[in-house]
């Protein structure tokens, strides 16, 4: 985990200020601030991203999906993961995963009375420990169902290295399973004056071709990759022109086998009717 520091600034606690938390120190606030003078919009797309994961979580349990690895989770806040998916599924188990020791001390003291819900160390760089550790084991089945979430943590690393962390989750995970991902993205010049001026991590500003290809072998559910304000978002529509820098999200299943054997000869079938189409018109 990273050693605590209150005066260099932490992803997790500049984020809890954006959306109104007090996890937060002079360090993190400065920041948070300067970021809003150079970006206007942070704190919103922080909203907009906690909303489109609040919806995500909730498709997901209403599935039947009783199980929950939220990795980068961040600090705790109004509504949380375990709350959204309890309140469609009161037995729905969660494990909170960060590389924070502040928020991991803070959210074992907030669940403590939480049986079923856990937080563990660990950093989504080395995705094999999360899914090896102990504790998130003992809690969570892979044997069954589960969902892992990966919401705003990707543009912390570059694009390789963010497609082979979702890789590793994608294939440990049964048929079945989900994975929800959200990844802030922008445009070159935009992105730009905004990875130089925050100082808690490196940013990357993926391509949305990179971040589908974040869900390599998954099923997209509909609507897809797109704005997450948009995602499932009962009567909802980008005001004005389209922001130049939002979140993108998308929720993706682990097909089950014959569904995919399925679909792999609907494909041949469609390619030979294909063929013969050109074959006739020739």
């Amino acid at each position: 985990m990273e050693p605590f520091d209150p005066t260099r600034p932490n992803i997790a606690r500049v984020w809890d200020y954006w959306l109104g938390g007090k996890d937060n120190f002079a360090a993190d606030r400065e920041l948070a601030e300067k970021m809003l003078a150079v970006h206007p919009v942070s704190a919103r797309m922080a909203r907009e991203n906690r909303q489109f994961l609040g919806r995500a979580v909730g498709y997901v349990a209403a599935c039947g999906v009783g199980q929950f690895i939220d990795v980068g989770a961040g600090l705790p806040t109004a509504v949380n993961t375990h709350d959204i998916a309890r309140s469609v599924d009161p037995k729905a188990r969660v494990a909170y995963v960060d590389n924070d020791p502040i928020v991991i001390s803070h959210a074992r003291s907030l669940l403590a009375k939480s049986p079923g819900v856990i937080a563990v160390p660990g950093d989504m760089r080395t995705p094999e420990r999360i899914l090896a550790d102990a504790g998130l084991t003992e809690l969570i089945d892979l044997a069954e169902p589960a969902c892992v979430i990966l919401s705003a943590v990707l543009h912390f690393a570059e694009a390789g290295t963010a497609r082979d962390v979702a890789a590793v989750f994608a294939r440990a995970i049964v048929p079945g399973s989900y994975l929800i991902i959200s990844v802030g993205s922008g445009s070159p010049s935009e992105g730009e004056n905004f990875t130089s001026a925050y100082t808690a991590a490196r940013i990357y500003i993926h391509s949305r071709e990179e971040i589908l290809s974040f869900f390599d072998g998954l099923d997209l559910v509909p609507p897809g990759v797109v704005p997450v304000p948009l995602w499932r978002s009962e009567g909802a529509a980008l005001d004005g022109q389209a922001p130049t820098a939002t979140f993108i999200g998308g929720v993706a299943r682990k097909q089950r086998k014959q569904r995919k054997q399925r679909k792999q000869r609907q494909q041949r079938q469609q390619s030979r009717q294909s063929r013969q189409s050109r074959q006739s018109r020739q």
